[in-house]
């Protein structure tokens, strides 16, 4: 598993903790449910690409997001995201 880190001033530091306690947990649970939307987004994605074109999906989530990325239906990001494509 990946660990992230980030830095941030002394002066963002305080400001943050007039806003909230804990900013770790707030960073884990903001990016967690990010990456929750994000995979939400590329089953949704893989299981009409899989339907249109007659392919069997992948069984268990974890499957299914490299199944994603092999048949070209997720990516990594290149640029900044914009939302799901239309």
């Amino acid at each position: 598993m990946p660990e992230i880190k980030f830095n941030i001033t002394d002066t963002e530091e305080k400001c943050l903790n007039t806003v909230m306690v804990g900013i770790g947990t707030w960073a884990d649970n903001a990016v967690t449910e990010r990456a929750r939307i994000a995979q939400e987004e590329i089953l949704s994605n893989l299981l009409k690409h899989c339907n249109d074109n007659g392919i069997a999906m992948a069984t268990g989530v974890d499957a299914q997001i490299t199944q994603a990325y092999a048949v070209g239906v997720a990516h990594t990001a290149t640029t900044s995201y914009d939302g799901p494509a239309s």
